[in-house]
């Protein structure tokens, strides 16, 4: 199969997988508490379905989606509801968010599962809707609602190729390949599904060219199953090959232009976590409850993945990997590259949650005193994304936000290849993020304020209508008043007949 090269990327990044990729996957022990944040993807928060007091079982919704864009969440396990407030949730901001908070009662209890024997038997739209119910999120960290993402179906029939995303280029993550070790022949099913769903002519998994035990499992499993639509390619290791752009350019050739998305241009790409959480929907019948996760770095004394109920806090994690090394320095959600720091492991893991990073001094980056900039187009040419990150950081330093938007900067994948190669150490990532987070602002403020005008021209009209409304009502009630005031004019009496008799 022939192979593009997107532009710009990193092929000497360190890789660091060794130290959690030799074990198998082991499944993390029930928590005494488990707490669920109600935005865990992409969109509207859920709602919580739930009261404090509730006991609840392993498996049920325990928070209703708010919308198209959203999704439910779905208890891990058997407790009782015991608070629904504000706690730390794992977000670059730091700050807590409403989150369902669950005392487990170490019975593990779980609703009976209702699996699909035969899913060619069933209507693509029942299919669909099993992903929706089950809390199905993007799980390579993008979390957006895949049962949107797959109702493109109703939307377009024209979906050629279906790419299954296993190139897991951030340093030190490793769940995905244990995931394709341990379980290809899951995930192949699910491929199998997705093609069902689809109507795609063909299915490409993309495993980066490091991996030839995980590639050897897969091409077993394609083998086994049967089906010749289902293909397995090996890719060049170049970060950030694992990015859906970078990804479909590699495969396809084809570009995803700005603005637009890969269903556009006949594609759609999973991340084949995201593949084995529909296979368990529908064929076993779960919910999104647990997730494989990377549990790494200096800072831990058993690099591990583990397979742990969502909702976990991350101490009880890294309890499981025998606790922390004396070096640990900091815990940062994701890998080194994308991944943002934590303030305190008492934070859940969510749906997103692909790694847990306890990193000492030696593997992060400490922060750099910037220097200006001296105009050496590194960054543009680390770009893969083939922006021009020079002149969005001085745009984006300037508040010049709509010229910075022009030049496409939500296409910025924030994968930090300008940063590592950026001469000067300025932090050109932390620019972009605070652009786009200002562009997103100004339009929130925007939606505000035309919702406020319109409810104000609405108040006016209806203030001018019923002004009208009454004027005339006041005209009609004195034009009656008048008529009824008009004397009227007596009508001559008829002469008697015995009034024209002459006497």
């Amino acid at each position: 199969m022939k192979l593009w090269r997107f532009n710009g990327g990193l092929p000497a990044l360190a890789e660091h997988k060794n130290e959690s990729i030799h074990l198998a996957i082991e499944t993390a022990p029930l928590p005494k508490q488990l707490i669920y944040p109600l935005s865990q993807h992409i969109g509207a928060a859920a709602t919580a379905s739930v009261n404090v007091g509730d006991r609840v079982l392993g498996g049920q919704k325990i928070a209703q989606a708010n919308g198209v864009i959203s999704a439910p969440v779905h208890t891990a396990s058997s407790g009782t509801v015991v608070s629904i407030a504000e706690h730390p949730i794992p977000h670059p901001s730091g700050l807590p968010a409403p989150c369902i908070i669950i005392e487990t009662d170490e019975l593990d209890e779980h609703l009976a599962p209702s699996p699909i024997e035969d899913f060619r038997q069933s209507p693509i739209s029942e299919l669909i809707n099993i992903v929706r119910e089950a809390g199905i999120v993007g799980l390579g960290g993008a979390a957006f609602p895949t049962a949107t993402k797959l109702d493109v179906q109703n939307k377009s029939s024209n979906i050629q190729t279906l790419i299954l995303n296993g190139a897991e280029c951030e340093p030190y993550i490793s769940c995905d390949d244990r995931l394709l070790r341990e379980r290809a022949e899951k995930v192949i099913e699910g491929i199998d599904i997705l093609l069902y769903i689809l109507g795609a002519q063909q299915a490409i998994l993309a495993i980066e060219d490091n991996s030839p035990e995980t590639f050897k499992a897969i091409q077993k499993a394609t083998a086994e199953y049967a089906n010749p639509l289902i293909s397995t390619v090996k890719i060049p290791t170049i970060y950030p090959t694992g990015g859906e752009k970078q990804l479909i350019k590699t495969l396809t050739g084809k570009e995803v232009p700005a603005g637009h998305i890969p269903a556009d241009i006949g594609i759609v790409s999973l991340n084949v976590g995201t593949v084995y959480a529909i296979q368990q929907a529908i064929v076993e019948g779960l919910p999104l409850t647990t997730r494989i996760i990377t549990i790494t770095g200096d800072g831990v004394k058993k690099p591990h993945n583990l397979e742990a109920k969502i909702g976990t806090p991350i101490k009880d994690l890294i309890d499981c990997c025998n606790g922390y090394t004396s070096v640990a320095e900091r815990l940062i959600m994701g890998g080194p590259m994308m991944g943002f720091a934590l303030p305190t492991d008492e934070i859940p893991i969510v749906k997103a949650s692909n790694c847990i990073l306890a990193a000492s001094s030696q593997e992060v980056a400490t922060e750099k005193d910037p220097m200006p900039c001296i105009r050496c187009g590194q960054c543009a040419s680390a770009c893969p994304a083939s922006l021009l990150p020079q002149q969005l950081y001085w745009l984006s330093r300037s508040d010049q936000f709509q010229k910075a938007e022009k030049l496409n900067l939500f296409d910025c994948i924030e994968c930090g290849c300008c940063d590592i190669v950026c001469p000067s150490h300025i932090p050109l990532v932390q620019h972009f993020r605070y652009a786009k987070s200002a562009i997103k602002s100004q339009r929130l403020e925007k939606q505000s304020s035309d919702k406020a005008r319109d409810r104000f021209e609405a108040r006016e009209a209806r203030l001018a209508q019923e002004k009208a409304e009454r004027a005339e009502r006041s005209r009609k009630k004195k034009e009656a008043l008048k008529n009824k005031e008009k004397p009227t004019l007596a009508t001559p009496k008829a002469p008697l007949p015995s009034d024209n008799v002459e006497n």
